[in-house]
């Protein structure tokens, strides 16, 4: 099965036309087919094999377009910033966090160490090289200045640090910054690409990193976050960072949560408050301008129809920023077990993964007001991961 699935990597999904544009504005998804959930609320694994990633067209952005889908193996499990697009619009960077392999008569996952890289410039786009980095490999962050990445290792307490010369990556470095139990999970990058902060969930932590240059160093001091901080973002001018804490080890529990905000201009950095979203928060999203933050929240709505915390859909939460005050202005019900989350270029749409309905929420968005169009996108497959570019 892995032969085969490797060697399927040469195909392509087509969805239309694909033609190369040096000002492309691009989203990508990563769609995840090795499960499904029933109405029982029933996890139900599948051969692995049918992956993919789609590639879509946002310069319209009330008329999304998938230009192309490849095969690609990815997951849902692990927080949804497991890809991201270098600043340059040529390469993206994908992270498979785990791999299905036999056990019985099913599949059972265990820790993956991929990245791959894709040309996005290709006609059509391709998969040009693949990267070992550290186990279970999962969320993922570039440099503004597009000269590293950096990948939180969950099973493996690291990160991983990747340099990138053109469409050139190779790993460079690992950092310890813990325990494997720790499950570090995601990490972000300031604007002025110098310090680095990453979550490290199980531990209710978030770490603290330097940077220079392609020498990425542990500060040795962990900040108090929220129960189970899974995600992390930091506004445009580099003024605080936010962390979506999941709780409840990751997954609905019919209580409500809170996002983490910490001062990143005061000395020594800190936590300065704690505001409280819906169940469950696991994307998280910053607009362009870093006035809005957007939590994405399953709310139950993978679980069974008769549990209390059964919701039919799930929501995000919408927080707005004035300097360094984060307030909870409202909510946005969307689809079924939502995952991930993108601004539009100039943050006049929010795009929402729907991953048991296999379509995106097209959300507008005016000043601080967050409405649904009703409009759904369709995927070609479950929504597990999406991002676009710059992040």
């Amino acid at each position: 099965m892995r032969q085969a699935w490797q060697g399927a990597f040469g195909a392509l999904i087509a969805f239309g036309s694909y033609t190369a544009t040096a000002h492309a504005q691009l989203m990508i998804v990563g769609n995840d087919e090795k499960l499904t959930i029933d109405d029982a609320g029933k996890s139900l694994p599948h051969e692995p094999g049918h992956d993919t990633l789609s590639i879509i067209d946002i310069s319209k952005p009330d008329a999304p377009k998938i230009v192309a889908s490849i095969p690609l193996m990815n997951t849902i499990a692990g927080p949804p910033t497991n890809l991201a697009i270098h600043p340059s619009g040529e390469i993206a960077l994908v992270a498979n966090s785990l791999n299905p392999e036999p056990e019985g008569s099913g599949w059972k996952n265990v820790p993956d160490d991929k990245v791959f890289v894709i040309d996005l410039k290709a006609n059509p786009p391709a998969i040009i090289a693949t990267v070992n980095a550290g186990k279970q490999v999962s969320g993922m962050a570039i440099a503004p200045k597009g000269d590293i990445a950096l990948a939180a290792n969950r099973a493996g307490g690291s990160i991983s640090v990747l340099s990138i010369k053109g469409k050139e990556v190779k790993v460079v470095d690992t950092v310890e910054i813990g325990v494997a139990g720790d499950q570090v999970s995601a990490v972000a990058i300031t604007p002025d690409g110098k310090r680095a902060l990453a979550v490290k969930a199980a531990a209710n932590k978030v770490a603290l990193l330097s940077i220079d240059g392609e020498k990425v160093t542990y500060d040795k001091r962990d900040l108090p976050a929220g129960i189970y901080p899974y995600n992390i973002v930091i506004t445009p001018n580099g003024k605080l960072a936010i962390t979506a804490d999941t709780g409840n080890g990751g997954s609905s529990d019919g209580n409500a949560d809170t996002v983490t905000v910490i001062d990143l201009e005061a000395d020594p950095i800190r936590v300065i408050d704690h505001v409280t979203v819906g169940d469950s928060p696991e994307g998280l999203v910053m607009s362009p301008k870093g006035d809005l933050v957007v939590t994405v929240e399953a709310r139950g709505s993978n679980l069974a129809k008769t549990n209390w915390i059964h919701h039919p859909g799930g929501a995000v939460t919408v927080l707005k920023i004035e300097g360094k005050k984060v307030t909870n202005i409202g909510e946005v019900t969307v689809g079924s077990l939502p995952e991930g989350a993108v601004f539009s270029p100039r943050g006049d749409y929010l795009y929402v993964g729907n991953f048991s309905d296999q379509d995106l929420s097209v959300l507008k968005v005016d000043g601080d007001k967050i409405t649904d169009t009703g409009k759904r996108f369709k995927l070609p497959g479950h929504p597990a991961s999406m991002r676009a570019g710059p992040q």
